[in-house]
């Protein structure tokens, strides 16, 4: 699926809860089908910096596609970071680099995260970036 095909889909998907406490809820249960990050995934040098929680991310390169596995020790955050795995997974390093998560702002996201989890929200796509820039250059030499 196209990305920004994808940023539609998520856009309509949350237009369809009337209010910021089932649209909470909504993200709490996309954490909770969040596929299982591995015990031994659950190391230092995976945790995001700058989130408050807990949150582990690993990356693979699979042919040209970045997969994205992730976990948090907190609901909604591990919400939030699914919804990151599930709209950066299976796209290019460049489009990645390239593609904001533009949704976040088009669902009002932005205007109801505390100020923290905000932060680790863009910490979690800053590093999702970060990795495929690396891989990217893996692609090219």
């Amino acid at each position: 699926m196209e990305i920004e095909e994808l940023q539609d889909r998520i856009v309509k998907e949350f237009n369809l809860f009337e209010d910021w406490t089932e649209k909470y809820k909504h993200i709490i249960k996309l954490g909770s089908k969040l596929e299982p990050l591995p015990e031994e995934d659950h190391i230092e040098e995976n945790l995001v910096k700058g989130c408050q929680s807990q949150v582990w991310l690993v990356a693979s390169l699979n042919g040209d596609k970045v997969t994205f596995k992730a976990d948090s020790d907190a609901a909604i955050t591990k919400g939030l970071v699914s919804l990151m795995v599930r709209f950066y997974s299976g796209q290019t390093p460049d489009t990645i680099i390239n593609t904001n998560p533009e949704f976040i702002s088009k669902i009002g996201m932005a205007q109801h995260l505390s100020p923290t989890r905000a932060n680790g929200l863009a910490s979690m796509v800053k590093q999702m970036k970060i990795y495929a820039m690396a891989f990217r250059s893996k692609l090219t030499t």
